[in-house]
């Protein structure tokens, strides 16, 4: 059975994965214009990287970074190519807008690019209601990036895939500063 779990960078799986990610940005971006998170990005505190998991075998990765107490931004999904187009992206972004919902923010955001290579994840994040939007989080708009947005107090879209998964308890441990109370 799937299991989401924290990130571990430690992990030559992850290491190799992520890599394979950062080299398919490049290679697919202008120069200047990759914003996916390496290593250290990863690691910083208001950043709760993910893995998906069956058994011994990474299935893919993704992270929410807290913007401010009541936005968050998708960063760094990435799919092994041995499980692309299986539906490992939708499990980790279902994870991820349920951890935003839990983490009370009202607004899911990304900054993604253009062309062949980004149009996979740009269907499945607007079969989940992400609809194009003005830049964000200090992000200036050109001709290759694109910004979407997702209303959080909309329709669930929790559950979507027919995967059957189990959770880590421990996946959701960052942020780790506190968030001030709603008012």
């Amino acid at each position: 059975m799937p299991i989401i779990k924290p990130g571990d960078l430690d992990d030559d799986r992850v290491k190799a994965l992520l890599t394979r990610h950062l080299e398919g940005m490049h290679a697919n971006s202008p120069p200047g214009h990759v914003f996916a998170l390496d290593w250290s990005g990863l690691q910083e505190p208001e950043v709760s990287f993910y893995t998906l998991w069956e058994g011994e075998d990474l299935l893919g990765f993704g992270a929410l970074k807290e913007l401010d107490p009541r936005a968050g931004e998708i960063k760094s999904m990435r799919t092994a190519d041995a499980h692309l187009r299986t539906g490992v992206a939708a499990v980790i972004l279902d994870h991820i807008i349920a951890e935003a919902r839990q983490r009370g923010y009202s607004r899911l955001s990304l900054e993604t690019g253009s062309g062949p290579a980004f149009e996979p994840a740009l269907k499945l994040y607007r079969k989940y209601g992400f609809i194009d939007g003005e830049p964000f989080g200090g992000y200036e708009q050109s001709l290759f990036n694109q910004f979407l947005h997702l209303d959080l107090g909309a329709q669930s879209t929790d559950s979507r895939t027919a995967w059957k998964l189990r959770i880590d308890k421990n996946a959701a441990t960052k942020p780790t500063r506190t968030r001030r109370a709603r008012t």
